[in-house]
């Protein structure tokens, strides 16, 4: 590896995080930058530092002290921050996002130390393209963005959401290998109205009550003219906004910049991705199945549609597609005559359902479905009584209570299998331990947007693209499919695991940079190896020897 020209020296140096080493610095380079008296005596490798890192995880008591300290490492040294997710992402995705970044989000105001991103604030609005042109970044190719307004299944956490865009950029790079100083969070700060925060004397955002309707929809546009100007080739990738802003958004600026939001299109192409795997297994076809979908908000709508597409690439009729879902809300089914939908909704809304019931219990006893896929952010609405029903009729339900964090899940894996005598297909949206059954012990499967958003990232930039095109998620669930390990083991499960993450990254980005190039999006593209291509793209957490600049 070559040397890297370094101009920082002593204090400033070791303050600068894609530079700092740490105790990892040499001799040499101790004494060419000033660091003598800087560091103590011992010099340590990057795999040593690895090990300590690790074991002083061990030794605190609670999932939150340790996303502090990782933090706090990925503040200090982003090589050793992402050297440690390289070693055990298993043991380290759960500290960095779910579940434990909700608890992160809720307490954002009393563990923020250090500047990380950009906080664009409302009553600053006219300084953004200001704030935007710092000189150090310069290399932003991927940014994340929240307004805080949805986090997870905790609602409103202001600017606290901004643990979110670190937590999903952080997995941009132990993932799929996008450098960190290609990656910019941002939070969008125009109020919160949660009430505890504005009187919190700690709370670190605005606090003023959320700005709504054009005042609201002039700083988002502003927000994404600066963000084109300075950045023309971004990848702008939307988090956490409340279901009346981020379906229409998504809408607003999908034809003008790459932008995806990751709750509607993520979610989607996981969860699709995930029962396309369970299909491969069974030798089906997505289309004869019977889907009821408890939650119909974005990202409920958002699964229903990138499923639907599926169903009509395998043939089926636009009506025939439609009619095999079955979604409800707080107010059951969604039927043609309430006037209370979006245009998302009424696409699914039924119109042939005559029973007067339409609560989820009812539904399921009438339709029988094959799937049944939970984003209510309630939990416990799986009931034994619903599921022990859906397994009468169905060899191997498909459940997927997706709802997060932990707490809020549909319903417990452990539950389910006991329900179903252990034939359900399972998959949640947090992590729960691994079951055992038969005597042996199966890990639960995930269905995490990690598995999707950093390869299909990766794939645009390797492509070139301009856009995401549905397309392009819809080849990502596919990508992520093709790898179940239920394809080759009965047994196994739909999704790989997490030590897998770059191997799935990677499946995920040719599959999205092939896409792209069939749905010409990506004009000025060399054709080539893809592999190649997005080899290339690819950063890797090590120490480069430095030499005086």
């Amino acid at each position: 590896m070559s040397e890297l020209n370094v101009l920082l020296r002593g204090k400033a140096l070791l303050s600068e995080p894609l530079l700092n080493k740490g105790l990892a610095f040499s001799e040499a380079e101790r004494d060419a930058f000033g660091l003598r008296g800087l560091l103590p005596r011992n010099v340590e490798t990057l795999e040593e530092q690895i090990d300590a890192a690790l074991s002083f995880l061990d030794s605190l008591s609670t999932p939150l002290a340790r996303h502090v300290r990782l933090r706090e490492i990925q503040d200090s040294n982003e090589t050793l921050f992402y050297a440690i997710l390289e070693r055990d992402l298993e043991r380290c995705l759960p500290l960095i996002y779910t579940p434990t970044v909700g608890e992160a989000c809720q307490k954002f105001s009393q563990i923020w130390q250090k500047p990380r991103g950009l906080f664009l604030t409302y009553p600053e609005r006219d300084r953004m393209e200001e704030l935007l042109a710092d000189p150090s970044l310069d290399d932003v190719r991927v940014i994340v963005v929240t307004d805080g307004e949805r986090i997870l299944g905790l609602g409103d956490q202001g600017a606290g959401g901004m643990g979110i865009p670190i937590g999903k950029l952080s997995i941009y790079t132990a993932a799929a290998g996008i450098a960190p100083e290609q990656t910019l969070p941002i939070m969008l700060d125009t109020g919160t109205n949660n009430p505890e925060l504005r009187a919190n004397p700690e709370y670190i955002g605005w606090k003023h009550e959320r700005v709504r309707g054009a005042e609201y929809d002039a700083f988002i546009e502003q927000f994404v003219s600066a963000v084109q100007k300075r950045w023309p080739d971004i990848i702008l990738h939307w988090e956490d906004f409340a279901g009346p802003n981020a379906a229409p958004i998504l809408e607003r600026y999908q034809e003008r910049l790459c932008c995806f939001n990751d709750d509607i299109q993520g979610t989607a192409a996981v969860t699709t991705g995930a029962i396309l795997a369970a299909n491969h297994a069974r030798k089906g076809r997505l289309r004869d199945h019977t889907v009821v979908m408890l939650g119909s908000g974005s990202a409920g709508v958002g699964v229903a549609r990138l499923m639907y597409r599926v169903m009509r690439d395998e043939g089926a009729s636009e009506e025939e597609a439609r009619g095999r879902f079955y979604m409800l809300d707080k107010d059951g089914l969604l039927t043609t005559n309430r006037t209370d939908l979006d245009d998302g909704q009424k696409l699914f809304a039924r119109s042939d359902w005559q029973d007067p019931a339409t609560d989820f219990e009812t539904v399921v006893k009438r339709v029988r479905p094959s799937i049944l896929i939970g984003v209510s952010g309630v939990a416990g609405l799986f009931s034994e009584a619903i599921v022990r029903d859906m397994a009468q009729h169905c060899e191997r339900p498909i459940i997927f209570p997706l709802s997060n964090p932990t707490s809020h899940s549909e319903a417990t894996p452990a539950d389910l299998m006991t329900w179903t005598d252990g034939r359900a297909l399972v998959s949640t949206g947090s992590p729960f331990p691994p079951l055992k059954r038969d005597g042996k012990t199966h890990r639960i499967d995930q269905t995490n947007n990690a598995y999707i958003f950093p390869g299909l990232s990766l794939g645009i930039r390797a492509s070139g693209a301009t856009r995401a095109t549905e397309g392009m998620f819809m080849a990502a669930a596919r990508g992520l499919a093709a790898i179940s390990p239920l394809k080759d083991d009965p047994d196994g499960n739909l999704l790989p695991p997490v030590t897998e993450m770059r191997r799935v990254a990677f499946a995920v980005a040719e599959a999205v940079a092939s896409q792209a190039r069939k749905d010409g999006v990506c004009p000025h593209a060399a054709e080539g190896d893809l592999r190649e291509k997005i080899e290339s793209f690819i950063w890797k957490p090590e120490y480069r020897a430095y030499r005086k600049g």
